[in-house]
């Protein structure tokens, strides 16, 4: 796996994304997903009993509202605050590199979807492009609080 570890992101994805704001530059020849957690290295040992929070964004290349929902997660998940998503792990998940994934989110890119404990995953409703970051973390928070 690539690492850009200081930023907490580990990728796994065969694709190059600016990226910018992640701080990473992913390459053809990696991988399938990446994941960004912020904080999650403070708030999680690897002895900890604690699963941790997991949200999904399935997005694909070139797509402008994925990269700027990826822009505003990116900066919700660096908002402190009683929403705080520090102990969520965001999975951003690249559909042309599923099938599965290309045939059922093709149309409907970006989607978000909570990981139960149960690995089950929930497609939560679509984030208005208008939204701001403060509301987009509101909402995420209240999901896993539900």
């Amino acid at each position: 796996m690539v690492a850009g570890i200081a930023m907490g992101i580990a990728v796994a994805r065969p694709q190059i994304w600016p990226a910018v704001r992640l701080g990473v530059n992913l390459n053809r020849k990696s991988a399938k997903w990446a994941f960004f957690s912020p904080l999650a290295s403070s708030s999680y040992s690897s002895s900890s009993s604690a699963v941790p929070r997991t949200l999904i964004l399935y997005s694909k290349p070139g797509c402008c509202l994925c990269d700027g929902l990826k822009e505003k997660l990116d900066t919700a998940f660096s908002l402190s605050g009683p929403n705080s998503l520090h102990d969520v792990q965001l999975q951003i998940r690249d559909i042309t590199s599923n099938p599965e994934w290309e045939r059922l989110y093709q149309y409907e890119i970006p989607v978000l979807a909570r990981v139960h404990d149960d690995g089950t995953e929930e497609t939560l409703p679509r984030l208005s492009p208008r939204l701001g970051v403060e509301l987009i973390q509101k909402k995420i928070a209240a999901t896993f609080s539900q």
